[in-house]
């Protein structure tokens, strides 16, 4: 979908470019998983360490695009939807510029994820499951929110009154129940690494 009397411009400098002059290849991370299971945590840890071996990388977290990009946004299966779409199309373009770009959202639907994995090179990618169980991810509950769903509170709660599907396949299974934020963020750059999107500590 387009709007209409638009063309699209190709730019002299390709991502080719892009991702030679950063010395590494762009990649999209796509945490999924519920709410409390340890998203923007383990994201957060992975680009602190691409920081510190000098990567280029950039994390969207779903909270904070719904503060700006995507405040106009509910949390109805429709809207949830739209908001996957507008930060796929972000992400595309983050990777477009050489990044290795990271978003932490619950992303429900794997219908979603798949229309995410589509705008993308072959291989680019990446789909992160924070495998957390819905008890622990409720007992931890940081925002409150499962105390408020349970209540009544807040509609289209994932994992109480709305669903998710479970990834069957992700190119990487985290689980932050049995393994430190640590031991997680190094699982997820080490895949990074053997895979050859980012150069390891010589």
């Amino acid at each position: 979908m387009k709007t209409e009397n638009t063309v699209w411009h190709e730019q002299v400098i390709t991502k080719e470019q892009r991702s030679a002059q950063k010395n590494q290849k762009p990649c999209l991370l796509w945490y999924t998983g519920l709410s409390g299971s340890g998203k923007s945590t383990v994201a957060n840890a992975v680009d602190a360490m691409l920081f510190d071996m000098g990567c280029h990388s950039y994390l969207l977290d779903g909270d904070n695009v719904r503060h700006g990009l995507n405040g106009d946004l509910g949390f109805s299966d429709d809207e949830r939807v739209e908001n996957i779409r507008r930060i796929s199309e972000v992400a595309k373009l983050f990777c477009d510029s050489g990044l290795i770009v990271s978003t932490a959202f619950i992303s429900p639907f794997a219908s979603d994820r798949a229309m995410a994995k589509e705008k993308l090179s072959e291989g680019e990618f990446i789909e992160v499951f924070i495998d957390t169980p819905i008890a622990v991810c409720e007992s931890r509950d940081p925002k409150g929110l499962y105390k408020k769903a349970r209540a009544g509170e807040i509609k289209h709660f994932t994992g109480i009154d709305s669903d998710y599907d479970i990834p069957q396949s992700p190119e990487i299974h985290v689980k932050t129940a049995e393994q430190s934020i640590e031991q997680c963020a190094k699982q997820i750059v080490n895949f990074l690494i053997s895979k050859g999107f980012v150069k390891g500590e010589s």
